[in-house]
């Protein structure tokens, strides 16, 4: 069986490294480039740490810088409580060997996918601004993705950022609006199923005995954002939210799905949150359900055996 091209759209960010990593170690997709945005931190350090991580893993990929702020509304706070400032916690900040390509993120979306229409999966993991400006760019683009693999929102568990909204859509909800309302085939993989995931240290330091190249990069890495779970959330361990996103798009049989209209608020105390439409609007398909210790298995399987 051809193996799933996939392009990670991504503000690496700890899980985003676990995503990218989990990707490049996973025998059925072919993970053809990485494309950047702000979120976790400022799109500067994602190209940079994008890099990083593809030379980790010993990959040869095009990696695009994109988008820098939101389409409407002022640039949000980075992340730097939970990811650290360089966004691999406490991990020291390294400068990679290659660059990245000419061309930006929306431009690379746009192109890859003209060239191969209805093969590559776009998989999502910070905010849609790159999207968004990908479909200003060449609204053709809603025809030549095979699917749009979003991590974020919810649409019953509430919020993360605030008691509504999930972060990667409150960094730019317009952009998610743009994104969700374009008609091409959104699935949609929120805290409604990546909260029922927990992974502890002892998880993590078990990888990194099993594959000390990326599994000992996540251990170091994932001490930062374990220190944050507890201190904030009082968890013993923390959720599995961007490698969740591949997990969902690679395995669709691991997880419940229902579809409807989505919308996403756009001012006032609710800004960024995403929520069934009573009426109109197109249909995007979202995660309800989760077998949480296949995904969990899957994940550190796959890069223990890489």
């Amino acid at each position: 069986m051809a193996r799933k091209k996939i392009i990670i759209d991504t503000d690496p960010g700890i899980d985003d490294a676990m995503a990218i990593l989990f990707a490049l170690a996973a025998p059925d997709i072919h993970l053809i480039g990485l494309t950047t945005v702000f979120g976790n931190v400022p799109t500067r350090i994602a190209t940079r740490n994008a890099l990083l991580l593809a030379e980790l893993a010993g990959a040869s990929i095009p990696v695009s810088h994109g988008a820098e702020r939101p389409l409407a509304i002022p640039p949000r706070p980075f992340a730097a409580m939970v990811h650290g400032p360089d966004g691999f916690g406490d991990v020291p900040p390294a400068e990679p060997k290659g660059a990245p390509t000419p061309i930006a993120a929306a431009r690379h979306l746009v192109e890859a996918c003209k060239a191969d229409p209805g093969a590559i999966t776009i998989c999502a993991i910070g905010p849609l601004t790159n999207l968004a400006l990908a479909l200003e760019l060449d609204p053709a683009i809603a025809g030549t993705a095979a699917e749009i693999a979003i991590m974020g929102g919810s649409i019953r568990e509430g919020g993360n950022v605030s008691a509504f909204a999930e972060a990667n859509i409150w960094h730019d909800p317009h952009a998610a609006e743009k994104v969700f309302s374009a008609g091409w085939p959104v699935k949609l993989t929120g805290l409604d199923v990546t909260h029922r995931i927990l992974c502890s240290g002892r998880d993590f330091e078990q990888l990194g005995r099993d594959a000390p190249g990326p599994g000992g990069f996540l251990n170091e890495a994932s001490k930062f954002y374990l220190r944050f779970y507890a201190e904030k959330a009082g968890l013993d361990g923390c959720h599995l939210h961007d490698p969740t996103t591949i997990i969902a798009a690679l395995r669709p049989d691991l997880f419940s799905f229902e579809t409807g209209p989505v919308s996403v608020a756009l001012d006032g105390e609710r800004i960024g949150e995403t929520r069934l439409a009573d009426t109109g609007g197109k249909s995007i398909t979202f995660a309800s359900g989760v077998d949480a210790s296949a995904v969990k298995d899957l994940f550190f399987d796959t890069i223990a055996g890489s």
